[in-house]
């Protein structure tokens, strides 16, 4: 029997009649990883990171914009927008029908937000994917914002930094959603010949074209603990290949292991992590 659930959220919920109908969810989170329910306050004052067994629960975008920056001190840059459905997708459901949706559960238009302020006091334009919108799914919109971030950090002489999540193209805009692969990696490519640094931060998960394009190119990789990183699923590639694949060969530990990844860095490092890159790649 789990206490807090079984016991003390029934009281509670009693005490305070029908104003607590969603107290548990609203109070307490449980952690996937230990199963342990978590004060949900306490959960997000430490950037969304069990306190038990270091799980990273997904973090919104703007609690990370404002973990990373300076001060909390960043400008929010906007989005490339494109034509909804420039296709006419439908599968069991129309994509503007779940475009429509996904706006409506994550009051963005797309799968990314861009910002710009001051990592230890050196110009970063930061770019972040939601999974939570599509999975965080790359089409146009996605693609051309990140091409956007790559030369905005050109034109103000600022590193580039990703953090990334995503199961890959987003399929309702097939060829144009591939399109973007070689589009983000002119980008980046642009941006190294200028001499900047591309940081990227691996989330979990980060998959499919995401990772064979512009995610792959970071001069410096990092990582979250335990994230899923890998471009197929590991049946798929079982199937495939007809071999039996080693355990966890898609996380983030086994990839660091065989040089994929330079350094797995908990989330509440992360900021001191970056500066001291970007004191480094930034000298110039």
């Amino acid at each position: 029997m789990n206490w807090l659930r079984d016991v003390v959220a029934p009281k509670i919920k009693s005490f305070l009649g029908g104003t607590a109908s969603n107290i548990e969810d609203n109070l307490w989170t449980k952690c996937p990883s230990c199963e342990r329910m978590i004060y949900t306050k306490e959960l997000e004052e430490n950037l969304m990171v069990c306190g038990y067994c270091q799980h990273h629960f997904r973090l919104s975008a703007k609690a990370r914009f404002e973990s990373i920056f300076d001060d909390k001190k960043y400008e929010e840059i906007e989005t490339i927008k494109v034509k909804d459905d420039p296709i006419k997708y439908k599968d069991t459901k129309k994509y503007i029908d779940r475009l429509k949706d996904a706006r409506t559960k994550t009051g963005k238009t797309d799968a990314i937000s861009i910002a710009k302020g001051t990592i230890g006091g050196k110009p970063a334009i930061v770019f972040i994917m939601d999974f939570s919108f599509m999975g965080g799914s790359m089409g146009l919109a996605v693609g051309k914002s990140i091409v956007k971030a790559a030369m905005t950090a050109i034109e103000t002489n600022s590193a580039l930094i990703g953090f990334t999540a995503s199961g890959g193209a987003r399929m309702q805009e097939g060829m144009l959603s591939l399109m973007q692969m070689p589009a983000t990696v002119a980008a980046i490519t642009q941006l190294k010949e200028a001499g900047l640094p591309y940081i990227n931060v691996f989330t979990n998960p980060t998959t499919g074209g995401v990772l064979a394009s512009f995610a792959i190119l970071g001069d410096i990789h990092i990582s979250e603990p335990n994230a899923l990183i890998g471009f197929a699923g590991a049946r798929v590639i079982e199937k495939t290949i007809k071999q039996t694949l080693p355990e966890g060969f898609q996380k983030a530990e086994f990839l660091k292991d065989h040089g994929l990844i330079d350094m797995i860095v908990n989330r509440q490092n992360l900021p001191t992590t970056l500066s001291s890159i970007l004191d480094y790649t930034m000298k110039g």
